[in-house]
Parts: C-alpha cells; structure tokens; sequence
C-alpha cells in the first residue's frame, strides 16, 4: 500500500510531483510554517537544512481529501464509509521484536536534551515556544490493557520535559485516575507515521477502543507495533521518532499562547507536565510536524467527526446521506447535511442530531441530497434560495460550545441551525432547478477548433 510508512507515502508523493525538497537553509522559528503555509493544499513539503539539524523537516503530507483518500486507497465519497467500518471492526495490532522495528535502530536513555536532539519548530508570531504538533499520544489503561491514542499539543519546557494540553476526554481520564492514585501516567509521544494511522488517531470512538486497531482496519492489516524502553506502552514500528515518558502527578506549569485551529491563540495557563524518560528513532529520522489551522491540521480533526457525525444523525434521520465539517468553519464549528427529506420535519430533527453529536459544532444547515455539500456556492445558494428565518431557524441559547471560540463566554454560546429542505407540498415547478440537456455530458473539446481565426471581417465598419 502507498501509505504503509510514512517513507513509503512521501516516495508516493514524490512520484506524483507533489512533494517540494526545500535545500534552501531555513529557520525553526516561522520560515518553515510560512513556507509550508504557502503550499498549502498543493504539496507537502521537505526541508532538508533546518537550521544546524541533520534532520530533514516534513509537514503536509496529507493537506486535501483527496489525499487521504489516496491512502486510503479510495475515493472521496468512500473516505466515510471505510472510516465507519474500520471502528465497527478492529483488527489487533501485531508485536515484533526491537530487532525488526526500525523505530528501535537508536536508543537514547541519558542526557535528553528535546532541543538538541529534534528540530522542533516554532509556528506562529505570540506561540510561547517550541511545539511538538503532530505526536501520537499514546496511553494505556491499566484495568484493560487497551491503549488510547490522541494528539495534544505539547510545548517544550526544559531539556526532558513538556508542557501538555489535555482536554477532558480519554487521556485526560486516565490521567486523572492515575494523579488521584498518586502515580505518574506512562505515555509515548510518535512522530513521524503512516496517514492512515495518524487519521485513525482522531477518531470519535468510545472509551476503551484503541486507535491503533482501527489503523490496521483502515489498512487492512495489523499494524506492526513494539514495546516502548522505558514505558509499559506498544508504538507504531516504523514511526520515525519515539519519546517516551511519564505524566507526573500534581504537577502543573506554565503552557501557552499556541495558535489554535479556529486561527487564534490558545491562552496561557497551568497545564500538565510530561517528563521524557528516553528516545527512540530510525537512522537518519525525518521529523514531522502540522501547522495549526493549516488544511491537514482541519481535515485530520474533520473527517472522523464526519464519520460519528454521520452516524449520530443516521439515529435519528435515516436517510441521511451525507454530512460535511467545513474548512471555513474549522472543520469543528460548521456541519453541512445532506438528506432524503420523507417528512416534514426531518431537517429540524437533523438539526437537532448534529448538535448533539458534538458540543464544538455551532451552526448546522441542512440540504436536499441534490445539493453538493462538498461545494459551498451550492450550499450558500441553498440558503439564499430554500430558507425563511420565520420558519426555518433553530437557535439555542446557552449552549456549551469551544472554549477556543473567542465569541463564547467561556465557551458557553449560541447555537444554531438552518433548515434548508424544499417543502414536500411546494408546487412542482417552484424549486425545480433550471437545467440544459446534454450539459453534464459536454465535452467542450470537442466544440473547440484552437487553430480557428476569429471572423474579423464581420466586424468590418462597426467603429
């Protein structure tokens, strides 16, 4: 498969001209984000002289659907549905040993210096340091043995220690029945895997199913992992870079300002700390990072939320057809809809479905399945053409949403919905779309003679 490694995908993209090689020396600080954002949506990019590192510096493997698609091997319209059928039906990953995981090729367990070892970036102008953005965060629950996979911003500290944001969900509830135990929490933080396996990281799924299983589904087949040196925990083979550690308990430091995906700052406050107990990475690694609210950033948190999100409304409106988390709306605050409208009232219920799928999502509108939600002119054309505020307007007051919407009052705001399904009683020509037989067929090469003179003599005496 192309996307077996995170080598093997870059090679693919590389064949297909959609990798640039960066030679030109450039900074940790900005240069390599503002050079990546520019790229953004077109290629990934590879920085081979970053700074004085000898590590090559990789961001944006993955920047449009249609290249998480690619390693998937699928199509768009197919990304959802596999994304479904891998979390109904994991497949366990398959242990090796240290002698055939690449990851294990250099062992370091004294003198950690983060700063020294691994070109880790600063991104945006007011972020308060340098940031790992792109690390699978891995834990495992004691009780079940399953392992929980994330990814958390995480800001470096000091020479073996990093400043963590955990939100309140899984990791942070293995977390705390650690801390209220009083024992640190044993984690690894992988850099540098397959797309499939980084997407599978981001996968609403409940509490206990591993992330990592879902990645062999996806890929169908077990994902190879190893056991981790200094740390109870099994990681990806043939990630570029491991840093294991612990998450100390009744600990808390400075962390923040960190430029978020809505495309603003994170503030400071006292989060959790992680200590580094050793490193691990393949000869001559390659370190990868995201820059936040760039596209890969949005579409890696998008696309799973599409796949619970689909299936939450499916609960409710089974002839859902298909839903959409938007880049304008962060891929977090906007849910586009489609449906096969049977009832009156469906829209309403779609509505009301998708805002209880998610506390981040904020404005939903929902669409005849006619409508591509994929384009938003369409969608914006179905609003502008199929919705009355008087009849079709859902709003929530005092609602919880983000924390990271700055128009929240600590997260706590509106919400709202618009329903913009044609009425099933409306007469048959009042919403009928205008159309031109044969245009979805044309093929307008055919109709174009480019060695054709422009008939300049009928033109003659018109001054």
């Amino acid at each position: 498969m192309k996307a077996r490694t995170f080598r093997t995908w870059l090679e693919y993209l590389h064949s297909k001209n959609r990798l640039a090689i960066i030679t030109r020396k450039v900074s940790l600080q900005y240069e390599g984000a503002a050079v990546t954002k520019t790229m953004d949506g077109k290629k990934a990019v590879c920085f081979t002289q970053v700074e004085d590192y000898p590590i090559p510096v990789v961001s944006g493997i993955c920047s449009t659907r249609e290249d998480f698609a690619e390693a998937l091997e699928t199509d768009q319209l197919g990304i959802i549905p596999k994304f479904i059928e891998a979390v109904a039906s994991p497949s366990p990953c398959r242990s090796v040993d240290s002698g055939a995981a690449p990851v294990k090729e250099n062992i370091i367990l004294a003198d950690i210096d983060l700063m020294q070892l691994l070109p880790i970036p600063v991104h945006h102008e007011k972020d308060s340091g340098n940031y790992i953005t792109a690390g699978l965060f891995i834990v495992r629950d004691p009780v079940t043995r399953k392992q929980n996979v994330s990814i958390h911003r995480l800001q470096v500290s000091g020479k073996n220690k990093l400043g963590a944001l955990l939100l309140p969900r899984h990791t942070y509830h293995l977390y705390k029945l650690a801390e209220d135990a009083g024992r640190a929490l044993e984690c690894a933080i992988v850099i540098g895997v397959d797309p499939v396996t980084l997407l599978a990281s981001q996968a609403s799924t409940p509490f206990g199913v591993d992330e990592l299983e879902l990645a062999g589904a996806l890929r169908g087949e077990p994902l190879e992992v190893v056991r981790c040196e200094t740390v109870d925990i099994d990681v990806p083979a043939f990630a570029e870079i491991v840093l294991e550690g612990r998450i100390l308990p009744h600990v808390r430091e400075p962390e923040g300002p960190f430029g978020e995906f809505p495309k603003y700052y994170g503030p400071r406050s006292d989060k959790e700390v992680v200590h580094i107990t050793a490193v691990t990475h393949r000869n001559n690694p390659m370190y990868y990072t995201i820059v936040p609210a760039g596209y890969e950033h949005l579409l890696l948190g998008g696309i799973p939320r599409e796949a619970s999100l689909l299936q939450s409304i499916r609960q409710t409106v089974p002839t859902v057809k298909a839903v959409h988390m938007s880049p304008g709306g962060t891929c977090r605050y906007h849910a586009i809809v489609s449906i096969k409208k049977r009832n009156e009232g469906e829209g309403k219920n779609a509505i009301f479905a998708a805002l209880a799928n998610s506390f981040d999502i904020k404005h939903v509108v929902v669409v005849d399945e006619e409508v591509d939600i994929f384009n938003m002119e369409e969608v914006e054309w179905a609003v502008a053409t199929r919705f009355q505020a008087e009849t079709d307007l859902v709003v929530v007051h005092n609602a919880l949403g983000s924390k990271l919407d700055p128009s929240t009052a600590g997260g706590v705001g509106s919400k709202m919905g618009l329903d913009c399904t044609v009425p099933l009683n409306s007469e048959p020509m009042r919403y009928l779309r205008v159309r031109i037989p044969g245009y979805d067929n044309m093929n307008v090469e055919d109709y174009v003679n480019s060695r054709a003179v422009f008939p300049a003599k009928h033109g003659e005496g018109n001054n």
